[in-house]
């Protein structure tokens, strides 16, 4: 592989040098270098990746702390106890291990579905390929959108724009031509050629291949430019993780120093809180968070909406502002024609053809507008093409230069303001062109607006007589302006309905197009926007920014966008807390799909959207984007069930086994009891993704939040705390027992109510009027009749159970009533109460 400098060769060199042609590799040399380049950048085999996340199920410091104990006690010679812990823990390992195997393997197949592809040239032909199978030699015929997969030369190229801010940080767009460039030139002046990971902005270009892989400027730096900011849940997540660890840490330490000032023995108290910290600590958490991702990102992809970064999967759900462009969401997307009519709005059959070379001969990037002209299917024999100069984002035209016999000129359309902006001349009669007047150039406009008015987009169209075949933007000036391309689009019959489901979710939808004003307006009447209120790009120039921020709370509609003005729009609803998902396929939609909080694009859309993307949308449909909304609330809810769970039970039982240590002269759980507990009441957990979730709870959107959590930990972990202290009186004062008998019937006593717990909170109904998942019901009744069945199974003198007599049986049943009974009338308060500040804090914004 070639890792030359080669920026100063001519590129005819650098084609021999990588024994190639201008048509592009052979198919067999080209196969060969495919597996050269595969053994070159060999990257880590699935076996090394899955056998080291098993290792990581085993190296936690409180695990290797336990490992080390377990050690110590075999050399004591309690080779039982060591045996029980050290399988309880690989079982526990092997669980976590499973369920993040599964939902890794989920991701690579995801990502299998939308693997970006590139067209190259193999035996003088165009195939598509994808990016591992792009190899130096390779000829690359790159349009606007695409993605640059390698370091390459240019060969020839036109009007060729690339955004290379991902290595210069230069934020406009570069030119790029065919030329030779010294090598010692900087990065940004090699103008000759392109590399990977930057993307073509507008124009067309065949480049040669030339270096891949980590051979690449990108490559190199890979590591750094990789990094992914965290989401808002990742932080929390983090956080709440942290935080959590101290407590379990600090309070174990409380508890081993309370149990070696009185004296109990040294090493069982050493044990004991090592295996308390264990059981404490919330060590399912990431297993958990990744396999309710993946089980979410399944559900998706069958809604059909493919998860490209699977922790946005959270971030969909706390969505509470959508932005969308109208062409293809809330209308069908597929232009049609209406009429071609000269200025005055009669018929031309001269106009119409113009038109139609313009759109056939255009070789830039496919697009709707062009699809639809060119469907006319014109007689257009005699008229070559001879130059083009590609459709862009600033100028907003696209012009081709036609010759037939001695007859050379070129036609320009696009954007009627643009149009106008550079013609002088105006035609009323064919081949007459007269002045543009200020009367006929307003007649023109209000003609313009009329037919916006009642929903056409239409464009303008001007020509030009040249005398040589090329062209140059130069040459777009004193143009003779021709009259109308007037396009229908009709909206989509789903687009209300899809609409006023997104308003159920208490999704705030807005508008944001480069159309005109008319236009926008018209379709926001269509999808029952009442009374909408529009911004235009001009007057949001005029705008401070903490105008905009008050501005954009209340606007439904922005029209006349330009594409940096969209990132503007997002940032300003972000900073007035709104979560802000945006969908886009086009080039000019790449930086605001990147600032939104959740960036979609669809599977037709442009190589650089889908890659900026955190969702891509297989239908081009609101009713999918709805669903993904609601599957993301699902995964959320689902999660945040653990974390509610873990919090109370820590706190709870922590502050139970702090208060027995000081109480009883003896140890009130045995480790072994206190791992075993763990692994029985993990067992739902792995579940807990797949659990049914209340209609209530996908109404409106779902934030993290750490201050609800701390409530939730303190008053349930308090009244979990109650009810193993009335336990602890019964057993230890009540029924005087002591050792093996009392911790059996607090084995049974935590275990069931950490299993009933689950199936309480899991809802924020009455738990008996939700029904949970089938998964979730069996786990739940198998880990249920494990911890009943146990302390009377043959293993019982093995993990240290006694049952001393039937009465400690009953009373602790009448016991476990009264904690669900009261635990579901205190979770049914509490988040009564959290509710009045939940919904004030996502109450829709101002309309």
């Amino acid at each position: 592989m070639n890792s030359q400098p080669f920026s100063s060769l001519p590129p005819e060199q650098v084609v021999v040098q990588l024994q190639t042609t201008l048509t592009g590799l052979d198919s067999a040399v080209a196969a060969k270098r495919i597996q050269e380049q595969r053994q070159l950048f060999r990257t880590e085999s699935r076996f090394q990746r899955e056998f080291k996340l098993l290792v990581r199920q085993f190296t936690s410091p409180l695990v290797l702390l336990l490992v080390v104990a377990v050690i110590l006690s075999a050399m004591l010679g309690e080779t039982s106890d060591m045996l029980i812990i050290l399988g309880i823990l690989l079982t526990t390992g092997l669980l976590g291990f499973w369920q993040e195997l599964n939902a890794g393997r989920a991701i690579e197949k995801l990502r299998s579905l939308i693997a970006l592809k590139h067209t190259v040239l193999r035996d003088g032909k165009e195939i598509s390929v994808v990016t591992q199978e792009v190899v130096p030699g390779d000829v690359l015929i790159l349009n606007a959108g695409d993605i640059i997969p390698a370091d390459c030369r240019i060969l020839e190229s036109n009007e060729l724009h690339v955004n290379e801010s991902s290595l210069t940080g230069e934020s406009y767009p570069v030119e790029k031509m065919v030329g030779d460039i010294p090598d010692t030139a900087p990065l940004r002046q090699k103008t000759n050629c392109l590399w990977q990971g930057t993307n073509v902005i507008s124009g067309r270009a065949h480049a040669l291949v030339v270096q891949t892989g980590s051979q690449t400027v990108f490559g190199q730096l890979a590591h750094s430019l990789s990094q992914t900011p965290e989401t808002a849940f990742e932080k929390g997540i983090k956080h709440f993780g942290y935080f959590l660890l101290r407590i379990t840490v600090l309070l174990s330490l409380v508890i081993l120093m309370a149990n070696l000032y009185f004296k109990k023995p040294v090493f069982d108290s050493i044990l004991f809180s090592l295996a308390l910290a264990i059981g404490m600590a919330p060590e399912l958490l990431p297993a958990i968070m990744t396999f309710a991702m993946s089980a979410g990102a399944r559900r998706m992809l069958q809604k059909k909406v493919i998860v490209k970064k699977l922790s946005s999967i959270f971030n969909f759900g706390e969505v509470s502002v959508l932005c969308t462009d109208k062409t293809g969401t809330i209308t069908e997307g597929t232009a049609t024609v209406k009429e071609i009519v000269n200025w005055q709005g009669l018929a031309d059959e001269r106009i119409g053809l113009y038109a139609y070379l313009n759109a056939t001969f255009q070789q830039g990037f496919s697009n709707p507008i062009d699809q639809a002209i060119g469907a006319l299917n014109l007689p257009a024999e005699g008229y070559e093409k001879r130059d083009e100069i590609p459709y862009d984002f600033i100028r907003k035209r696209l012009s081709i230069a036609v010759r037939k016999g001695n007859q050379r000129f070129f036609i320009t359309k696009g954007a009627l303001s643009n149009i106008l902006a550079v013609c002088s001349l105006v035609e009323s009669q064919p081949g007459h062109p007269e002045p543009l007047s200020a009367t006929t150039r307003n007649e023109i406009e209000n003609r313009f607006a009329a037919y916006c008015q009642t929903g056409y987009r239409v464009l303008g169209l001007a020509y030009k007589p040249l005398t040589a075949d090329q062209i140059t933007r130069d040459d777009e000036q004193q143009m003779i302006f021709l009259g109308f391309i007037v396009l229908e689009d009709p909206l989509k019959e789903s687009a209300q309905a899809s609409i006023e489901r997104l308003r159920h979710l208490h999704i705030q939808v807005k508008i944001i197009t480069g159309d005109n004003r008319y236009v926008a307006l018209h379709t926001a009447r269509l999808i029952d926007i009442d009374q909408p209120l529009i911004l235009t790009g001009e007057e949001m120039d005029r705008l401070s920014p903490e105008a905009l921020i008050v501005q954009v709370r209340q606007t439904n509609v922005f029209a006349e966008i330009e594409p940096h003005q969209k990132e503007r729009i997002i940032k300003a609803l972000q900073k007035s807390n709104a979560t802000v998902a945006y969908i886009g396929d086009g080039i000019n939609d790449v930086a605001a799909i990147h600032a939104a909080d959740v960036g979609i694009s669809t599977s037709n859309g442009v190589d650089v959207a889908q890659e900026a993307a955190d969702f891509v949308l297989l239908e081009k449909e609101l009713s999918v984007l709805a669903d993904g909304i609601e599957e993301g609330r699902k995964s959320f809810v689902n999660s945040m069930k653990y974390i509610f769970i873990t919090t109370g039970a820590t706190f709870g039982n922590m502050f139970s086994v702090a208060g027995a240590s000081l109480l009883l002269p003896f140890l009130p759980m045995l480790p072994k009891q206190i791992l075993l507990t763990n692994l029985i009441t993990d067992l739902p957990f792995l579940t807990i993704a797949s659990d049914q979730v209340d209609g209530e709870q996908l109404t409106s959107p779902r934030k993290w939040d750490l201050k609800m959590i701390r409530n939730f930990m303190i008053v349930f972990g308090l009244h979990s705390s109650l009810f193993d202290f009335i336990t602890f009186y019964m057993l230890y004062y009540y029924f005087h027992l002591s050792g093996s008998s009392f911790q059996t019937g607090w084995f049974l006593e935590s275990a069931i109510t950490e299993i009933i717990i689950l199936f309480v909170i899991r809802t924020r109904k009455s738990f008996l009027q939700s029904r949970p998942g089938n998964w979730l019901i069996v786990t739940g009744l198998l880990s249920l009749l494990m911890t009943v069945y146990l302390p009377v199974s043959p293993l019982a003198q093995m993990l240290g159970f006694s049952v001393a007599h039937a009465r400690q049986l009953i009373a602790l049943s009448l016991i476990l009533i009264v904690y669900t009974v009261t635990a579901d009338l205190l979770k049914i308060v509490f988040f009564r109460f959290n509710l009045t500040a939940e919904k004030v804090e996502n109450r829709p914004m101002d309309r």
